[in-house]
């Protein structure tokens, strides 16, 4: 009787340091955190909460005028409505060889909200519901919620930002996916924290 009570003890401590790994690695993914002692830091650092770019072609033709947004930010639907009007990209002419807008679109698409399996584009498609999906990442509900407490003045009104299409301006590692609270640094005004 005492091996059975034993081995059903061992059976459910390993769940549960399962079950905390999971929560901890996790936790960034779905709400920033300031416990700069997690779990997940321990095992070797933050994971992103977004895919950085994998695409050198998209990187260089996009990320040439601004910044090489990641796939997931916009549902497949907005990749494809902003890939067949690259003739007026936002008010510029941004047409693209044949060959390297396939590669591109098919790129965009394959990795975007909605499409890949991950934390951030995972809300960014169930926030949108049944709204057709936005052109602009700024445009959509998610960002929107997201962004709603930062007054207008510190990013629009902010010679260093102007724009909240400006990601990198505040979130020094977004070229690396990762959006997190605790890592905003706007220009002139210094750490947010909501």
């Amino acid at each position: 009787m005492k091996t059975k009570s034993k081995v059903i003890a061992v059976s459910l401590i390993g769940i549960m340091l399962s079950l905390t790994g999971v929560v901890m690695a996790d936790r960034d993914d779905d709400e920033d955190s300031n416990d700069h002692g997690s779990f997940e830091r321990w095992l070797g650092g933050s994971k992103p909460v977004i895919n950085s770019v994998e695409s050198n072609l998209y990187a260089n033709e996009c990320g040439s005028c601004h910044f090489a947004y990641q796939p997931g930010l916009l549902p497949a639907q907005s990749w494809m409505r902003i890939m067949v009007t690259l003739d007026n990209h936002f008010g510029e002419n941004a047409e693209l060889e044949d060959k390297e807008l396939n590669s591109i679109s098919s790129y965009l698409q394959q990795n975007s909200a909605g499409r890949i399996r991950q934390g951030l584009p995972d809300r960014i498609s169930a926030s949108q519901g049944n709204e057709d999906a936005p052109l602009r990442i700024s445009e959509s509900r998610f960002f929107l919620h997201e962004h709603d407490e930062i007054p207008r003045k510190m990013v629009v009104g902010n010679e260093q930002v102007r724009s909240f299409s400006n990601c990198d301006a505040c979130h020094k590692r977004a070229e690396q996916g990762s959006f997190r609270e605790h890592e905003i640094l706007i220009p002139g005004y210094g750490h947010w924290d909501d």
